[in-house]
């Protein structure tokens, strides 16, 4: 049976987003190019740039394992005001004084390690039902919730006029414009260089990587004939392998797994 067009190409794409266009239009216009399904694994604000990972036809299956990574920026923060949106596309709200040097570095030093920050009015979580950036819109100001994140690197680039420029390592679902409000600023600019594993520097929106390697963090395990008539069946492998896997067959992905107690059962199986 043929494998309908709508799920190939299958694959990943590292694309180097510009400022200015949503995510869902970068993903429009692979989806166009392709013929293929498409959806990214994690957005990026219009004024934001750099790394989104789009995901094609039946790879588009494979988002859940990638929407969790870690995510690194680099940003550019002005500490004299802070804005509606905590970036610039938001409305002055509030004027400040830029820190000097050593409070900003002792801001930065709190900041480090797991923190609570208080979710941006601009983000697409849902308050009452409804996504919060559209009751921001609305002129309406909900009391958004804390959310806990931890920050594994956060490095001070350069500290002029009142700009603070940051290299910033962050978990998944963490807003830097809720790191820049907490250091009493907005964004002024920021770019995404890295998603887990993969690099800005491997961007290339014409290459399409094969869905085994849209998982590298994964270990591989390599099945026989056998084994791949089994996982498509539904049935589980007696394998003492541990933790989530992909299995893989010459070169093929043929599903995602979970190993325990010496039983290998599929959680995502991809199409013949």
């Amino acid at each position: 049976m043929a494998i309908p067009r709508a799920l190939e190409p299958s694959g990943l794409v590292l694309v180097d987003k510009p400022t200015g266009p949503s995510s869902f239009a970068v993903v429009r216009d692979l989806r166009a190019k392709t013929g293929a399904r498409a959806g990214h694994a994690g957005t990026l604000d219009p004024f934001a740039s750099g790394l989104l990972l789009v995901l094609l036809g039946s790879a588009t299956r494979l988002a859940r394992y990638l929407v969790g990574l870690d995510k690194r920026y680099e940003t550019e923060i002005d500490l004299g005001a802070r804005s509606s949106s905590g970036d610039l596309t938001g409305e002055i709200i509030e004027q400040l004084e830029s820190p000097e040097l050593d409070q900003l570095e002792q801001s930065l030093e709190e900041l480090r390690g797991e923190v609570e920050l208080r979710v941006p009015a601009l983000s697409a979580i849902k308050i009452g039902g409804e996504r919060a950036y559209r009751l921001a819109r609305r002129g309406e100001a909900p009391e958004m919730p804390l959310r806990r994140s931890r920050i594994d690197e956060l490095r001070l680039l350069d500290y002029s006029h009142g700009v603070a420029r940051l290299d910033l390592r962050v978990s998944s679902g963490t807003y830097v414009r809720a790191i820049a409000d907490r250091l009493g600023g907005h964004c002024r600019s920021l770019r995404r260089l890295e998603i887990g594993p993969f690099s800005l520097k491997s961007a290339d929106s014409e290459r399409i990587h094969p869905a085994t390697d849209a998982l590298p963090f994964l270990p591989a395990l390599e099945l026989n004939e056998e084994e791949v008539a089994a996982v498509r069946a539904g049935r589980p492998l007696e394998r003492n392998e541990a933790g989530l896997l992909r299995l893989c067959r010459e070169g093929r992905l043929i599903a995602v797994a979970a190993g325990k107690n010496g039983t290998v059962r599929s959680e995502t199986v991809m199409p013949v």
